[in-house]
């Protein structure tokens, strides 16, 4: 059975290629280890079989595109980006059996390039989450330590690579969904910057925050997939028509003269002191390989979490409203029943409660009277969060800081407590909020767990970030280690 571990998708095309495997060899491999790793991992929602060998047969028999990287390549995705004929659910009850009749703008592309769907990950409810357990279907385990998260709301995405499942596999980012559970599983997980990626076809959670992006085990293959996924789709009218570079032609440039900006507000009480300890050690290393690294302040980041809350929750509550039982997924349509009956009996039985929380949230900020104090005054933060970053990129190339305030913690410890679960993502949703491109990627371990390293760039400048990133990366070589599995 083919070891992910030991591959990246250069070797993968290469024994593509000279015919040593072949894409079938790939799709059941994916799909055996994916099985076998259920009971421990729950990464995946779907799993698509027969679907998938179907489509590996047919790439076999038109012969592997030797120019093409991705031909016969199996690949994971997040279960809010829609898949025509897959299931996609979004993780919730209310959409258990919705079958899309077209593809997300990111799988159009995908699909052209002979990737194989081998399913769809586990994730929170509408992505609303930091620990992937608010999903319908169970909770995911962290790939290191099954008593511990893995991150959300991509946690699926993430453990699935961190587990060696899978070579790469696509998530979606709102507040630090990505980077979070990249974070959590010592991987790459980038969010591009707002509107590099279309939206198209993404089940919408907070419409000026969603972002697409992969998760991998190494930065060139990190590098590879966004190349593919980025561009103009004239269906989002928020993608920006920008030119997509080649994210790995200066790849190998190193840091030597890059100037780094490390935020005083990154180190501040609430982290952890081995997480601290992990990620100064890591910027010692970007100063050994010749970066300039000096303390930048980011005043207003402390907001972040008050004002993120309101505003995705806001832009949530509108966007949730076409899920009524009518148009869309689970109904608890009964004869007799009114309207609005229909209603709030299909939302209140369809939803699960942090959904319902952020609906209320949202539509308490926006309600006449509260407008002003609450929604305004959250917009006119996130104005203050984007001229802080403007004025650090004003004399530096990248921002550098721990990705989360701690390690992955036990499965079921925050379910209490929503507040604490909010702070998990104190890092990294000023990224959010300001639209800017953030990677995590291991920087090293603390208490057997690994700690995620945030790049932050200047926007659409995520060749910069891949060219730091590849450079500790290669320093380093975390990549190459990985949890001990038995499947």
């Amino acid at each position: 059975m083919t070891d992910f571990f030991q591959e990246d998708l250069v070797s993968l095309h290469k024994k593509l290629v000279n015919k040593e495997i072949t894409a079938v060899d790939l799709a059941k491999a994916a799909l055996d280890k994916a099985e076998h790793a259920q009971k421990d991992v729950n990464a995946y929602i779907t799993l698509d079989r027969q679907g998938a060998l179907k489509r590996a047969a047919e790439i076999d028999a038109a012969g592997i595109d030797a120019d093409n990287i991705f031909s016969g390549i199996p690949l994971a995705v997040k279960d809010n980006i829609v898949t025509k004929g897959l299931r996609t659910t979004a993780a919730s009850h209310i959409l258990d059996n919705f079958v899309p009749i077209y593809d997300a703008a990111v799988m159009e592309k995908l699909n052209k390039l002979g990737l194989v769907v081998i399913g769809k990950t586990n994730m929170d409810e509408f992505a609303m989450g930091g620990s992937t357990e608010t999903s319908f279907f169970g909770k995911t385990a962290n790939a290191w330590d099954h008593t511990k998260v893995p991150g959300g709301s991509s946690g699926g995405s993430a453990a699935a690579v961190a587990s060696g499942l899978i070579p790469f596999a696509l998530g979606s980012d709102t507040g630090g969904s990505i980077r979070q559970p990249a974070a959590f599983n010592g991987i790459v997980g980038l969010k591009p910057t707002y509107g590099r990626v279309s939206r198209w076809g993404l089940i919408a959670f907070g419409s000026s925050l969603d972002q697409i992006g992969p998760l991998t085990r190494t930065v060139k293959d990190n590098a590879r997939v966004l190349s593919v996924i980025a561009g103009k789709d004239p269906r989002d009218t928020t993608s920006e028509d920008s030119p997509v570079p080649d994210f790995l032609a200066n790849i190998e440039g190193g840091v030597k003269g890059l100037r780094v900006g490390v935020p005083k507000e990154y180190f501040a009480k609430g982290i952890d002191d081995d997480v601290k300890a992990t990620i100064k050690k890591a910027i010692a290393k970007f100063e050994e390989l010749g970066a300039v690294v000096d303390e930048v302040s980011l005043p207003h980041s402390r907001y972040g979490i008050a004002a993120y809350y309101i505003l995705a929750s806001s832009e949530a509550s509108s966007n949730l409203q076409r899920f009524d039982g009518i148009r869309y997924g689970y109904s608890a349509r009964q004869e007799g029943q009114t309207l609005e009956d229909l209603y709030v009996k299909t939302r209140s039985e369809g939803f699960g409660p942090e959904v319902k929380r952020r609906i209320m949230l949202g539509t308490f900020a926006l309600s006449a009277g509260f407008y002003d104090a609450y929604f305004k005054k959250a917009a006119q933060v996130r104005t203050l969060i984007v001229s802080d970053f403007t004025k650090v990129f004003q004399d530096h190339d990248l921002i550098l800081g721990p990705t989360t305030t701690s390690t992955a913690f036990d499965l079921g410890s925050e379910d209490d407590d929503p507040v604490k679960m909010y702070m998990n993502d104190l890092l990294t949703i000023p990224v959010n909020l300001a639209g800017l491109p953030g990677m995590s990627i291991n920087a090293g371990f603390a208490n057997h767990l690994p700690v995620g390293l945030q790049i932050i760039g200047r926007p659409f400048d995520e060749s910069t970030i891949y060219r730091a990133a590849y450079a500790f990366e290669q320093a380093t070589k975390l990549y190459e280690q990985h949890p001990e599995v038995s499947f």
